[in-house]
C-alpha cells in the first residue's frame, strides 16, 4: 500500500526555478553575455543547488562580479518571477493531500529559490516535508538522495511513489527500490496514482470486502 509520495516540484507543481529556459530569460531580460554567464553558472552550479553558496554569493559570482547599471534586488525579483505554477497543478495538490498520504518533495533547488517557491505558492500548507538538495546537500540523481528520502521517513521502497518530470531521475530512484511516475500531466498522474490503489476524495473506491 502506497504511503508516501514524493513530488519533483519544478516541471510537476510549478515551472522550473532557475533552469536553463529561466537562466537564459533573465539573462536576456539584463542584456547581459548568457555564454558568460553560464561558464560561470557551471562552476557554482553544484554548490548553489547543494546549500553550500548563498544567493548573494552566487550572484557575486555570476553577474556581479563587475559594476552592473541595475541593482541586485531587479535581478532577484526577475529570478522569482520565472516561477510559475503548472496548469491545474496546485488544485491536483489538494486532491492528493486530502487523501491523507504523506506527500514530500524530492526536488534539487537552490535556498532562496527554493523558499520563495514553498511561501509564493502555499505549498508548506500542502507538503508535510520538504526533501530538497539545498537542505540534504546532495542532489537528484544522486544514489544518496534516495535512500535519505528512505530514512527520514521510514518508509520503504514499495510503500513509496516518486513522481519526476525527468527519467533519468526515475531510473535511479528505481535503483533503490522506488516506484516511479513520469509526470506528463495532471490527467495521466492522476491516473497512475488511482492505477496504484490511491483513491482520490469523491471517487469510487470499488466494491468492499464482505464482512
Amino acid at each position: 500500500m502506497i504511503k508516501t509520495v514524493f513530488l519533483d516540484i519544478g516541471g510537476v507543481i510549478l515551472t522550473n526555478g532557475w533552469d536553463r529556459d529561466q537562466r537564459r530569460a533573465t539573462i536576456d531580460e539584463f542584456r547581459l553575455d548568457y555564454d558568460e554567464f553560464q561558464d560561470r553558472h557551471d562552476f557554482v552550479a553544484h554548490d548553489f543547488e547543494t546549500g553550500r553558496l548563498t544567493l548573494p554569493d552566487y550572484l557575486t559570482r555570476t553577474v556581479f562580479y563587475r559594476e552592473r547599471p541595475f541593482h541586485r534586488e531587479d535581478f532577484v525579483t526577475a529570478m522569482f518571477a520565472q516561477s510559475r505554477a503548472l496548469p491545474g497543478a496546485i488544485d491536483f495538490l489538494d486532491e492528493l493531500a486530502a487523501t491523507g498520504l504523506q506527500l514530500a518533495s524530492l526536488n534539487n533547488e537552490s535556498r532562496e529559490i527554493n523558499e520563495h517557491r514553498i511561501q509564493t505558492f502555499g505549498l508548506n500548507g500542502r507538503l508535510s516535508l520538504f526533501l530538497s538538495s539545498c537542505y540534504l546537500g546532495v542532489k537528484k540523481p544522486e544514489a544518496e538522495i534516495y535512500e535519505l528520502a528512505l530514512r527520514i521517513t521510514q518508509r520503504r521502497p514499495e510503500e513509496c511513489v516518486f513522481v519526476d518530470d525527468r527519467p533519468l531521475n526515475l531510473e535511479c530512484a528505481a535503483d533503490v527500490g522506488m516506484d516511479g511516475v513520469l509526470f506528463t500531466g495532471v490527467a495521466d498522474l492522476r491516473r497512475q496514482l488511482s492505477e496504484r490503489g490511491v483513491v482520490f476524495p469523491g471517487a469510487a473506491s470499488g466494491p468492499q470486502p464482505a464482512e
